[in-house]
C-alpha cells in the first residue's frame, strides 16, 4: 500500500509565481498540488489537504471579472495562507475592506514584525526584514477577530491573522528570493501551522 503524504493545495489566481510557491514547498519534502481558483469545494475537501494557499494574481478584488473562490474554504477547518491578492480576497470574503492604493507598491520594502508567532516563528521583532511587494490594492479594514502582526511603511496591514482560527494573510511575496525571510515563512506555515511531515520526494511521486 502506497504511503500517504501530507498535502498542501494552492489555489491559483493567475500569479506568475504560483509554480514557484509549489516548488518551494516541494523542496521541503511536502507534497503540493496547484488547482484553479474555481476548484469545487467538494473536490478540495475530498483531497484532504493539511492547508490551503491562495496565490497572488494580477486582478483587483473589485474587477468585474475578478477570480473568487468558494468562501466555504474558510469552513473546511484547515489553515489558509493568502498571498497578496489571496490575502486581499480573504479579507474581503470574511468582511473586511480592500481599496485601491493611492500608489501601486512594487519592489523591496522593510517589514516590521509586531508579533513573532505563527508564520514568523522566532524571527526578530527588533530589526526590519526585507520583503518584496507587488500590489495595487491594499487592506484598509480588517474583518472581525483579525489582527495585524506586521507592517511596512505603506502597508499597515502587511501581515494579518485571525485571533483564533488559522487564517493568515501577507501583502508581500514570500516565495521570491527578494523576500529574505520567505522560506522561514513558508516553512513555518507548512510545518508549524499546518503540521505537515516532510515525507514526500519526487521518487515517491514517480512510484505512485
Amino acid at each position: 500500500m502506497a504511503m500517504q503524504h501530507d498535502k498542501i493545495i494552492i489555489l491559483d489566481f493567475g500569479s506568475q509565481t504560483t509554480q514557484l510557491i509549489a516548488r518551494r514547498i516541494r523542496e521541503q519534502k511536502v507534497y503540493c498540488e496547484i488547482h484553479p481558483f474555481s476548484a469545487p469545494l467538494d473536490k478540495i475537501r475530498a483531497m484532504r489537504p493539511k492547508g490551503l494557499i491562495l496565490s497572488g494574481g494580477p486582478c483587483s478584488v473589485y474587477d468585474d471579472d475578478a477570480p473568487y473562490s468558494d468562501s466555504g474554504i474558510f469552513d473546511l477547518g484547515i489553515p489558509v495562507l493568502g498571498i497578496c491578492y489571496g490575502a486581499q480576497l480573504m479579507v474581503r470574503q470574511l468582511g473586511g475592506l480592500v481599496e485601491k492604493a493611492e500608489k501601486r507598491e512594487f519592489g523591496r520594502a522593510d517589514l516590521k514584525i509586531a508579533e513573532a508567532a505563527d508564520i514568523f516563528g522566532s524571527l526578530s521583532t527588533r530589526e526590519p526584514h526585507q520583503v518584496w511587494m507587488s500590489h495595487g490594492d491594499r487592506i484598509e479594514r480588517l474583518p472581525d477577530d483579525f489582527i495585524t502582526i506586521a507592517e511596512s511603511l505603506h502597508s499597515p496591514y502587511a501581515t494579518v491573522r485571525h485571533k483564533t482560527r488559522p487564517f493568515i494573510g501577507v501583502q508581500f511575496h514570500p516565495e521570491v528570493a527578494h523576500t529574505l525571510i520567505g522560506m522561514d515563512i513558508l516553512k513555518n506555515f507548512i510545518f508549524q501551522v499546518c503540521g505537515c511531515q516532510p515525507t514526500w520526494t519526487m521518487r515517491s511521486f514517480i512510484e505512485r
